[in-house]
């Protein structure tokens, strides 16, 4: 089918394969010794575990999250294994989100832009922190809008909605309310004038929803999603799934924005609070920990943990079990709650 932009590539990859993202937040420390002293890096270890886990688990993920500070944590060759594992995804035509959490100002924002929508470190869609002011997505949104030539915005045209040679336009997530108990220090704040900080956040999300809509609809792009309903924003936010009193009143609130949700699995996030924000336009879950590391409480590798004889294909397997696992959890949580987006 013909896609509107990387957001909507992203939702109808969710629907095919399911909701599960896994993230690949891989620190070396998730990685056993055993495995990591092949290696002449730490770096290329990890590197060769993405790999194998990516060919093992991509019928079970609907997308992948790559976690860019456990890269830039390994150095040169960290940040090297970070664009190996974009082009490792890319290369199977896999949607990805680039977790950057970038937010800044003016020029310096459209330098975060142009790095991580073009070049070494081009991805997909990627997360982006608006609480430093709005004029901060500001950048971040040309590149969403549905016009070619999208290694420079400024200076783009209009293509022609049967146009399929040119790129995606991108998508990206923003911060909305997040999974860390931390939030309720910023995010759950009060106004003066009523609501919360994240509502603030939440209206301007609605805000751009309306804009992109528009731009979209003038170029004349129709409903196009597989079930003839209208493709989500081109941005979408964070809502995470470990807090139960407001899930349902967040989905209700922005029914067309699609969400990533951290949370689930090894943040204590529970299955029947993604599957709520798994309504209407739909989400993805990450989960990275509880497959990363699901070899640690393996119970088919006891022995071979014990005796410190792990070896790849080992923790690879695993954290394919961990995914189907996850994978089933997260569709049987939607099916009790009669979720069939």
């Amino acid at each position: 089918m013909n896609y509107l932009h990387e957001m909507h590539r992203l939702q109808e990859s969710c629907k095919e394969k399911g909701p599960l993202c896994i993230g690949l937040d891989t620190d070396p420390s998730y990685i056993p010794e055993s495995i990591l002293s092949d290696y002449a890096h730490p770096a290329e270890a990890v590197l060769a575990y993405n790999k194998a886990l990516i060919d093992a688990t991509k019928d079970d993920a609907g997308c992948y999250k790559v976690q860019i500070a456990y890269y830039e944590a390994m150095g040169l060759k960290g940040l090297s294994c970070y664009l190996e594992t974009l082009r490792y995804l890319r290369s199977l035509d896999i949607p990805f989100i680039a977790d950057i959490k970038r937010g800044d100002i003016a020029d310096t924002a459209k330098a975060y832009a142009r790095a991580h929508f073009s070049g070494d470190f081009e991805a997909n869609t990627i997360t982006v922190n608006p609480y430093m002011g709005f004029d901060t997505l500001e950048p971040f949104l040309e590149w969403c809008k549905p016009k070619t030539n999208n290694a420079n915005p400024d200076a783009r045209e209009k293509t022609a909605p049967t146009d399929k040679s040119a790129p995606l336009p991108k998508g990206f997530f923003v911060l909305l309310r997040t999974s860390n108990p931390g939030m309720v220090d910023i995010e759950k704040q009060e106004l003066a004038s009523g609501g919360f900080v994240l509502d603030r956040v939440g209206e301007k999300l609605l805000s751009i929803e309306k804009e992109m809509a528009s731009l979209y609809a003038n170029a004349g792009l129709s409903k196009t999603a597989s079930d003839n309903t209208s493709p989500c924003s081109p941005v979408g936010a964070v809502v995470g799934c470990t807090e139960e009193s407001d899930a349902r009143a967040l989905r209700d609130a922005y029914p067309n924005i699609f969400f990533l949700i951290p949370g689930y699995g090894a943040q204590g996030g529970a299955a029947r609070i993604a599957a709520t924000l798994l309504d209407k336009a739909g989400g993805t879950v990450n989960s990275s920990r509880g497959i990363l590391t699901a070899w640690k409480n393996d119970s088919l590798l006891e022995e071979k943990r014990s005796a410190e004889k792990l070896c790849l294909k080992d923790i690879v397997e695993s954290a394919q079990r961990a995914a189907k696992n996850a994978k089933e959890d997260l569709l049987s949580a939607k099916n009790s709650l009669q979720i069939h987006n």
